[in-house]
């Protein structure tokens, strides 16, 4: 199976009604839910189940956790945090942004552990989201799912002798969006800043904008070394010159349908003349060209209402 494909193949917990459910476990039927786990570094583990891609940190100090994935993929988390100690270790759970197949474990998970994300995550999640590309809509979370911890810049958490630098980039795919930075290993979790190889879903409803997103991810590569690992929110386990390729695709594809609004095109006529061929590849995830390219214009269009 095309993991890049599978990794996104919910991005949009919205979409979950029309996808059907996949186990990238071997020797498991395709309806039972799971996880593939790869190891990153000593003590973090990496796992792939059907929504955003959850990191998993061990050690004397209990488990901390990132992100953690659709609330059906509950019952296969679970099983996965017994191989590395059980809930009882369970000490720390971040989360990247608010999008439920990113926060849709807190349900399960949220009573044994604190949940830390940026101030922006835990309003998102007390009030009813809609996000109408997906045709979804988040109900207010109850108090056992919120974060508890919550920060507005920067925040930093010693735990398993390694040192989590937690940072807040504003506005690139949503308002409250966390990068975690495992200094000693040499790994980042960036959250939805970066879907690897693919168009990324950018939520502008919700303080999302894909100059930003660029813009943040440009800042990010200029913190990270050749031999940073990277996980992204969706895709394969990934590098820095991986995240490079994503920065270009996004600055690449934003002049490009810059120009074709430089010319007066509406965005049906953008969308009927398309991309450049060099980025047919970053179809091979959920989006079309179309929806990239209507994203892409809407962000040009809330940078130009912002000035």
């Amino acid at each position: 199976m095309n993991l890049k494909k599978f990794g996104i193949i919910s991005t949009l917990f919205f979409a979950s009604s029309i996808i059907t459910t996949h186990s990238i476990a071997e020797n498991h039927h395709a309806e039972t839910p799971s996880f593939k786990s790869t190891e990153v570094a000593t003590n973090l583990w990496m796992l792939q189940g059907k929504g955003g891609n959850v990191a998993i940190m061990t050690g004397p100090q209990g488990l901390l956790m990132v992100d953690d994935d659709y609330k059906e993929m509950s019952p296969a988390l679970l099983k996965e945090v017994k191989l590395f100690g059980g809930l009882e270790k369970l000490t720390y759970i971040i989360n990247t942004h608010w999008h439920g197949d990113h926060t849709g474990g807190n349900f399960a998970l949220g009573s044994h552990a604190h949940i830390v994300a940026h101030d922006n995550v835990r309003t998102r999640l007390l009030n009813t989201q809609e996000i109408k590309l997906f045709k979804m809509v988040s109900e207010p979370y109850p108090e056992k799912a919120l974060p508890n911890i919550t920060y507005s810049k920067v925040m930093t958490l010693h735990m398993n002798d390694e040192e989590i630098k937690i940072i807040h980039y504003a506005n690139g795919h949503t308002d409250g969006d966390s990068i975690v930075f495992f200094k000693k290993a040499n790994v980042i979790h960036m959250g939805d800043h970066h879907f690897s190889g693919f168009f990324p879903f950018v939520d502008i409803d919700h303080g999302g904008n894909v100059l930003n997103m660029a813009k943040n991810v440009k800042e990010i590569l200029a913190t990270i070394s050749d031999t940073t690992k990277v996980i992204p929110g969706h895709g394969p386990l990934s590098s820095k010159s991986d995240l490079q390729d994503f920065h270009d695709m996004l600055i690449g594809t934003s002049a490009e349908v810059q120009k074709m609004k430089d010319q007066g095109l509406t965005l049906e006529q953008m969308k009927a003349k398309g991309l450049s061929k060099q980025w047919d590849s970053w179809t091979d995830g959920f989006l079309s060209t179309d929806v990239w390219i209507g994203i892409v214009y809407a962000s040009l269009l809330s940078t130009e209402h912002s000035h």
